[in-house]
């Protein structure tokens, strides 16, 4: 039993009463009285305002929660009596998680329902637990609260962000994908795969002309080419201590896996062969490219317990191995971060290598924060030494892209939340290039 304020104050009344006791002895009998009936109201309103059973209380959200976003929770109160009930509820949300708010404040009509909301953002994948739900309602007399547990403990698995990846087929439906970041975009020439033979035509090029059969049938003929409809995209995931590092509260790591993922549905709903490889000293998991939307949700499956190394990646082990497992041109996507050292050496001469035979992009996420501290005016020698040091790290990267860049690599540097769309946008432009 919790006094609210009212019956609080309620109660303190018996204070002065009793105070005047000590100048008039038969005050002091009433004040004991009034408190002893002040108490038997509020035992009294303890007992009208009922258990908690009679409520009905439930917890609704999806099955599988969406890394960084805000995912919605709705609580049900049905309240099962014949009296309206003001209400708080409480809800044993993972400690792990962002909460806008734990606490929720109601109102239900008799035999009516209330429907509460609250958002919380995960920040890291895996496997997390709800508790019970609490509940504190008000008697009908409104002096005292009186409150109980509702058995609502239950497991709830973090994923990759699949927020995006509906919005992008509700947008797709409605041909509006520009609000969501998604450039349109046309396609150039005529593709390289090829069609039919056909009869020369005026305005045909004369590239296009097939010599061979054009002898054959003694009258000109040209070859018809279309835009390849079933291409390689192979996410190559660098999961070494680098990709460790926040951005905004969330690991590198977690930005490329959603960027990944969302990737792979794009691609697979344009008819593209679809592949992953993880790795950092060593290779992690690895996935065949593959057409159809099943192969997204391996990919899913794959990378939900995909973690970071604390350890340096190596990049010629990762790419051999891939080059061994996929020999037909593709686009190598390579989720990576960068720093100086011997192992942006082999990025650079990996990269170079794979760019004879497929078309390798080096995908990297800037951090806002070191962009601030290079652009910052210090204000004393600690942040004189935070400038240096944050622009010595722009300059060291600025170089490595350079030099990909020179070796016929292609690069894409953006900040951690626009990296999903800014990957997808790419892979439309080189589509649409028919680069692939």
């Amino acid at each position: 039993m919790i006094p609210t304020t009212r019956g609080t104050l309620f109660l303190l009344l018996a204070a002065p009463i009793l105070a005047l006791g000590a100048f008039w002895p038969a005050m002091e009998y009433v004040g004991w009285g009034y408190a002893l009936v002040a108490l038997a109201l509020m035992f009294t309103d303890w007992r009208l305002a009922g258990r908690v059973d009679r409520f009905d209380v439930e917890r609704r959200h999806d099955t599988k929660f969406s890394l960084g976003a805000q995912n919605a929770v709705f609580v049900n109160v049905r309240n099962r009596s014949r009296r309206a009930t003001r209400f708080e509820v409480r809800d044993e949300a993972p400690e792990a998680f962002k909460i806008e708010t734990r606490i929720m404040s109601g109102s239900a009509s008799p035999l009516g329902t209330w429907q509460g909301i609250y958002h919380l953002q995960p920040l890291r994948r895996g496997d997390y637990a709800f508790g019970d739900l609490h509940l504190r309602w008000l008697g009908p007399l409104g002096l005292v609260q009186r409150q109980g547990r509702v058995a609502a403990a239950e497991p709830v698995k973090v994923y990759p962000n699949l927020l995006d990846v509906r919005t992008y087929d509700l947008l797709l439906r409605k041909n509006r994908l520009q609000e969501m970041g998604l450039r349109a975009t046309r396609m150039f020439g005529e593709g390289t795969e090829f069609e039919r033979l056909r009869e020369y035509l005026p305005d045909d090029e004369f590239r296009r002309i097939n010599w061979k059969a054009t002898a054959r049938r003694n009258r000109p003929v040209t070859v018809q080419y279309q835009t390849e409809r079933s291409q390689t995209v192979i996410a190559v995931l660098d999961t070494g201590r680098m990709m460790q590092a926040p951005v905004a509260d969330i690991a590198k790591l977690d930005y490329a896996v959603n960027a990944v993922l969302f990737l792979s549905y794009v691609a697979t709903g344009k008819g593209d062969r679809v592949g992953m490889l993880s790795f950092s000293d060593e290779i992690g998991r690895y996935l065949a490219p593959r057409q159809g939307r099943g192969q997204f949700y391996r990919m899913l499956e794959s990378l939900y317990g995909v973690d970071a190394q604390q350890i340096e990646p190596n990049y010629r082990k990762a790419l051999t191995y891939l080059a061994v497992k996929q020999r037909r041109r593709a686009l190598v996507v390579i989720f990576t971060d960068l720093s100086s050292g011997a192992s942006m050496d082999s990025l650079v001469a990996q990269t170079s290598l794979l760019a004879r035979s497929s078309l390798p992009l080096v995908v990297t996420m800037s951090d806002p924060d070191v962009h601030a501290a290079a652009q910052g005016t210090p204000a004393d020698s600690f942040s004189v030494y935070q400038r240096a040091a944050a622009s010595q790290m722009l300059d060291e990267r600025r170089v490595i892209l350079d030099t990909l860049q020179k070796r016929g690599v292609l690069t894409l540097d953006v900040p951690a939340n626009q990296l999903s769309m800014a990957v997808i946008n790419r892979y439309l432009t080189l589509k649409a290039r028919t680069m692939l």
